[in-house]
């Protein structure tokens, strides 16, 4: 197993962790298993950082013999930026066909579709799955009740457009007169964005059930 995400209470304050914890970690299996999602085999963890290890190995995550490379990060660090997010595929059918001269209108005017920016497609904690593929949201296998996205970890981090945090855009153009969606990124620090994984067209996607004590999980590809 390799380490992919390791998140502290103390980072993501909108986070609810399970009582007693304040580590996230996901952990996968880098390798493509033949089941229904054909690819890494994840697990989630909540732990306590007072009763972890206290003497946990520095230096290079495990790296095992045999690996598809698309599913190996490498070392980065995360800075969290709120956002407010909307739903993408997953808006009724209907209130989609009521707003819809809206989207027209947004489309003209702006030059993108709400569908393209209503969700982030970088990885996130919170909000709503960026799907690339119809929605696939699973139900608890023991309440039968929605599950709720935690997470996700997408195949590739933005380098431009109205989602790249202001701190990460190019300081030589004048944000002032540069429209969001045209933003693009700083180009001395676009080589060490993301993790280098390539996770198809969306990404490793994340839920729990907040209903049940145990707060199962379970997780979705989207090729």
């Amino acid at each position: 197993m390799v380490p992919v995400v390791q998140l502290y209470a103390r980072d993501v304050p909108d986070l609810v962790f399970p009582a007693g914890t304040d580590l996230l970690q996901i952990l996968w299996c880098p390798l493509v298993h033949e089941d229904d999602q054909y690819a890494a085999n994840p697990r989630l963890h909540w732990r306590n950082t007072a009763q972890t290890a206290a003497d946990v190995a520095d230096g290079q995550p495990p790296r095992p013999h045999t690996a598809e490379e698309d599913y190996l990060p490498r070392p980065c660090t995360v800075s969290p930026t709120p956002a407010l997010e909307y739903p993408n595929w997953d808006l009724p059918d209907e209130l989609s066909e009521q707003i819809g001269e809206r989207f027209e209108a947004l489309q003209e005017e702006r030059g993108f579709d709400y569908f393209e920016v209503a969700t982030t497609q970088q990885s996130k904690v919170g909000g709503y799955p960026s799907w690339t593929q119809q929605p696939d949201w699973p139900d608890c296998t023991g309440c039968r009740t929605r599950m709720e996205h935690l997470l996700s970890v997408t195949a590739t981090e933005a380098g431009m457009g109205r989602w790249l945090p202001l701190d990460e855009r190019n300081p030589h153009r004048d944000q002032s007169e540069t429209p969001s969606w045209r933003a693009e990124a700083d180009p001395a620090a676009l080589d060490a964005f993301g993790h280098h994984m390539y996770l198809g067209g969306g990404g490793m996607y994340f839920f729990v059930c907040r209903n049940c004590p145990d707060t199962p999980y379970t997780h979705r590809y989207d090729r």
